[in-house]
C-alpha cells in the first residue's frame, strides 16, 4: 500500500511538473510593420526551448517565400548565488517579399514540443507601394533589411550641408478641425525623414483658448516606413498632445519650429581615405516648420439643464452609500463613480440634495484616469459626507448627471439611485459633535444664551508681586539667550553648508573626469547606451557641481543663463546643449557606430576643459 501511494505522488508530481513546464513555452512570431512592394524581409519564428519539431506555416496570403526555413540555436548558463540556471532558444527564419499593396495577416504557424502542439500570435504587415523616385526606393529597399536602422541620406534629393523640405520635414496632425468646446482633440507631430537624422528638439508653443496635456510616449522610440505622397520615408511620432478647446469660433494652432541634427556622409576622392577611414560625415543642422492648424469649434447647442456640469464626451454612473440604518450624529457616506472618456478633469462636482436636518460637507473628489488620444478615460469619484441630527425616516434622492454627448450630438442626463435611510435617536442630544467630524454650529441654545455662575466669598490681596522679582528677570532674559543660541548654531550651518557647496566646486573637474574614463571604458566595451548615461551625468554633473544648481532643476534654458552669467562664451554653451540633446536623442535613435561615440566623448572633455577656464572658484 505504501509502496502505491508513493509512485501515485510521484506520478502526480511529474504532471504538475509537465504543466508548469508546458505553461513556460513562448512560441513567438515577428516581422516587419510594413514593408514596399518588391522588397525582401524576414518573418522570424522563436520557441524557447531546444525540443521544438515540425514546424508548420500556414499559407501566406499577398507574400512569396524566397528561401527558409533557415534554423539558429542559441543557449546560455548563468550562475547566480550558487544557482544555475539554463536557457535555450530556437529561431526559424524565412526570407519573403511582398508581391502586392494592401494589409495582410500571416495566421500563426504550428510547433509541437514533447507532443503539445503550440500556435504563435498572428503578424500584421501592411505592404506598401514603391516609391516614386527608384534611387529613394533604393533607399527604403535597404532600410527594410533592418527595420530599426536610420534611413541614410539621399543622394540624388539633397547634397551635403544642402537638405530639401522633402527629405525631411514634420507635420502637426490634429484628429478634427470640427469640434466642440471641451471636445478632446488628438494633436501628433511626426517626422518624415530620408536622412540620418541624429538629433531633435523644440518648445511647444502657447495654446490659447486650449486647455493642453501632452501624452505620454515610450521613450524609446522607433522609426516605421510610411508611403507619404509617393515615396516611402521613415516616421516617428515625435509629441502628442490632448486639447480641450475652452472656446467656440474659429482658433488656430501655430506653427512649431524644430530643431534638427543630420549626419552626412562625405565621400572622399582618396581611395586610402575610403578604405580605412571609410568615409566622412559632417553634421547639418535643419529647421523644421509645422504648418499652422485652423480649428472651428462650435458652441454647446442650447437645452442644458442645472444639472449639466460641463461634461463632454461618453459618461456612465454608478452610487453605493455606506448604510441607511444609522443613529443621530453619525454619518452616512455616497459614494458616486463616474465612468467614462471625455474632459473628466474639468468637470464640477455634482450636489446631492441631502435634507434640511443634516449636515453636509464638502464632497472628496478623487480622480482615477488617465490620459488616451480619445481623452481623458477612467473614473472621477465623488464622496458626499453627511450627518443627520434627529431621528426619523429620510430620502435622499438621485444625483442628476448631465452631459453633451459628442456622437449624438444632444445633451444626455444620469440619474443615480435614491436612498431611503432609518435614523434612530442617537445617546444624549440629538446635536453634538460627531466623533472625526467637526459640527458646523459651534453653539446651539439651549433655552437660554448664557447661564452666569454664581460666586461667594471675598477677594483678598496678595503681597507677591511678580514685577522686578528675579523670576520676571529671569523669563526677561531667557527668551533672548535661546534667540541668541538658535543664531549662532544657524550661522554655524550656514559656514558647513558653504564650505560643501566650495569643495564641491574645486572637485566638479575631476568629478567629471572620473565619469568621462567610465565612459570611455563603457565605449570600449561598446555598451552604447550605458556611454551616453555617463558622458550626460558627466556633463550634467560638471555644471550643477561647478555653478551649484540641484540636479533637480537642471535644464537646457537654466544651464544657458546661469553661463552666460558667468561670462562663458556663447560657442561653448551651444556646444555643450548640443552635446547634451545628442546624449538624449542618442538613448532612442537605432544605430550607431563608435565613431560617433569616440566624436562625442572628445566633444565632452572638450567643452569641460573650456568651461574648467573660464569658470574660476
Amino acid at each position: 500500500m505504501k509502496i502505491r501511494r508513493a509512485g501515485l505522488l510521484t506520478l502526480m508530481f511529474i504532471q504538475v511538473l509537465a504543466v508548469y513546464a508546458a505553461a513556460d513555452v513562448k512560441f513567438t512570431a515577428q516581422a516587419p510593420k510594413a514593408v514596399v512592394v518588391g522588397d525582401n524581409f524576414r518573418l522570424e519564428y522563436s520557441v524557447n526551448v531546444s525540443n521544438a519539431r515540425n514546424l508548420k506555416i500556414p499559407s501566406i496570403e499577398g507574400f512569396r517565400i524566397l528561401a527558409g526555413p533557415s534554423t539558429s540555436s542559441r543557449s546560455s548558463t548563468t550562475i547566480v548565488n550558487g544557482k544555475m540556471e539554463s536557457s535555450s532558444s530556437v529561431t526559424y527564419t524565412y526570407i519573403l517579399v511582398g508581391e502586392e499593396e494592401g494589409e495582410f495577416t500571416i495566421p500563426g504557424a504550428t510547433v509541437e514540443i514533447k507532443g503539445d502542439t503550440y500556435t504563435s500570435n498572428d503578424v500584421k504587415i501592411k505592404v506598401l507601394p514603391q516609391d516614386s523616385n527608384s534611387q529613394q526606393n533604393q533607399s527604403a529597399t535597404g532600410s527594410q533589411q533592418n527595420r530599426q536602422s536610420q534611413p541614410q541620406a539621399s543622394s540624388s534629393s539633397s547634397s551635403v550641408g544642402n537638405i530639401s523640405n522633402s527629405d525631411l520635414f514634420m507635420r502637426a496632425i490634429i484628429s478634427k478641425t470640427n469640434a466642440y468646446e471641451q471636445e478632446a482633440l488628438l494633436l501628433t507631430y511626426k517626422v518624415y525623414t530620408l536622412v540620418n537624422l541624429r538629433s531633435l528638439s523644440n518648445s511647444m508653443p502657447d495654446l490659447k483658448n486650449f486647455h493642453v496635456q501632452e501624452v505620454e510616449l515610450p521613450q524609446n522610440k522607433e522609426f516605421e516606413l510610411e508611403h507619404y505622397n509617393g515615396r516611402n520615408y521613415q516616421t516617428m511620432i515625435w509629441r502628442q498632445y490632448v486639447l480641450f478647446p475652452q472656446q467656440s469660433g474659429d482658433l488656430e494652432i501655430p506653427s512649431t519650429s524644430f530643431d534638427g541634427v543630420v549626419y552626412q556622409t562625405i565621400q572622399s576622392a582618396d581611395i586610402f581615405d575610403m578604405v580605412f577611414n571609410g568615409g566622412r560625415y559632417v553634421e547639418t543642422n535643419k529647421v523644421l516648420t509645422t504648418a499652422p492648424i485652423k480649428v472651428h469649434v462650435d458652441p454647446l447647442p442650447s437645452g442644458r439643464s442645472d444639472s449639466f456640469m460641463g461634461g463632454v464626451g461618453d459618461f456612465s454612473i454608478s452610487s453605493s452609500i455606506n448604510t441607511t440604518e444609522l443613529k443621530a450624529n453619525e454619518a452616512v457616506t455616497i459614494r458616486v463613480i463616474l465612468s467614462g472618456t471625455g474632459n473628466l478633469k474639468l468637470i464640477k462636482t455634482p450636489e446631492i440634495r441631502f435634507p434640511q436636518d443634516f449636515d453636509v460637507y464638502d464632497p472628496k473628489v478623487e480622480n482615477q484616469f488617465s490620459l488616451k488620444s480619445s481623452g481623458q478615460t477612467g473614473n472621477k469619484v465623488f464622496e458626499y459626507l453627511a450627518i443627520p441630527r434627529h431621528a426619523g425616516q429620510y430620502d435622499i434622492p438621485g444625483l442628476e448627471f448631465q452631459y453633451f454627448d459628442v456622437k449624438s450630438g444632444k445633451y444626455k442626463t444620469l440619474t443615480t439611485e435614491s436612498y431611503t435611510i432609518n435614523v434612530a435617536k442617537g445617546e444624549g442630544s440629538d446635536a453634538g459633535t460627531v466623533s472625526g467630524y467637526v459640527s458646523k454650529e459651534d453653539l446651539k441654545f439651549v433655552g437660554q444664551d448664557v447661564r452666569f455662575h454664581n460666586t461667594s466669598g471675598k477677594l483678598t490681596r496678595s503681597d507677591n508681586v511678580l514685577f522686578g522679582s528675579t523670576l520676571f528677570w529671569m523669563l526677561l532674559i531667557l527668551p533672548v539667550l535661546i534667540l541668541l543660541a538658535v543664531l549662532a548654531v544657524s550661522m554655524k550651518r550656514v559656514r558647513d553648508n558653504s564650505n560643501i557647496v566650495q569643495s564641491k566646486r574645486k572637485k566638479a573637474n575631476s568629478v567629471a573626469v572620473k565619469r568621462l574614463k567610465q565612459a570611455s571604458r563603457l565605449m570600449a566595451e561598446n555598451r552604447k547606451d550605458e556611454f551616453y548615461d555617463e558622458t550626460l551625468r558627466a556633463l550634467c554633473g560638471y555644471v550643477s557641481d561647478k555653478l551649484s544648481i540641484p540636479v533637480a532643476d537642471l535644464s537646457k534654458d537654466n544651464i544657458a543663463s546661469e553661463l552666460r552669467g558667468k561670462n562663458v562664451d556663447e560657442s561653448i554653451i551651444s556646444e555643450l546643449t548640443k552635446l547634451i540633446s545628442d546624449c538624449e536623442f542618442a538613448r532612442y535613435a537605432p544605430g550607431d557606430d563608435n565613431g560617433r561615440m569616440d566624436g562625442i566623448y572628445k566633444e565632452a572633455a572638450d567643452v569641460i576643459g573650456q568651461m574648467e577656464n573660464v569658470i574660476r572658484h
